[in-house]
């Protein structure tokens, strides 16, 4: 048994992307409880120094719950292709540059990736609760798929018009919110949370 959030309770979201930052409050939104985004209360971004996805949610969840003094919800989440043994993975992000360029980055990917006939790859999401007395509740989410190029899709943001989830067509930059919120990595992941935490 998790540590229970409570309905109706405050949350930190311990992100400063604003696509999470979307997706997470739809997320929320059924249960009833307060949610003010990190950026809102001016908490800083942490470091991210961990070597995997669920590290560096604990990273920002804690560091954002200490500040805040309230539990604090966080997010790592990244694209990973198994013709680059995983990469971007954890370094998502900064494959966009210092702009944080989703164009260039999944440009890169396809370049990286050239000529290889493996177009296998995945999401993982691993999201945090964390606690301003150190508690932390941790859950990890990965759906599997396929990258494709072109980029198909203005929806979403990241690595989504790149990514084709198993058993589908669209990529998750085409499908709507509702639909990609039924199968998603962090959709996944936040199933679990929900389970497990909150009231």
């Amino acid at each position: 048994m998790g540590r229970k959030l409570p309905a109706g309770g405050k949350l930190v979201l311990a992100s400063h992307n604003k696509g999470k930052l979307v997706e997470l409050t739809d997320l929320l939104r059924p249960y009833q409880i307060e949610i003010v985004s990190a950026g809102a209360l001016g908490l800083p971004e942490p470091e991210e120094t961990a070597p995997d996805f669920a590290g560096n949610a604990r990273i920002k969840a804690l560091a954002a719950a200490t500040a805040a003094g309230l539990p604090a919800f966080s997010d790592d989440s990244g694209f990973c292709a198994a013709a680059l043994a995983g990469e971007p993975g954890v370094m998502s992000a900064r494959w966009g540059g210092p702009d944080k360029d989703f164009s260039k980055a999944m440009a890169l990917v396809n370049e990286r990736v050239g000529a290889s006939t493996d177009r296998r790859a995945w999401f993982v999401a691993a999201l945090c609760l964390a606690w301003p007395d150190g508690h932390t509740e941790t859950f990890v989410g990965r759906v599997d798929g396929t990258m494709v190029w072109p980029p198909r899709g203005d929806k979403g943001f990241g690595y989504d018009p790149m990514f084709v989830a198993e058993g589908r067509e669209q990529t998750f930059g085409e499908m709507d919110p509702d639909a990609k919120h039924a199968i998603s990595h962090r959709a996944r992941a936040f199933a679990q949370v929900m389970r497990s935490c909150v009231e």
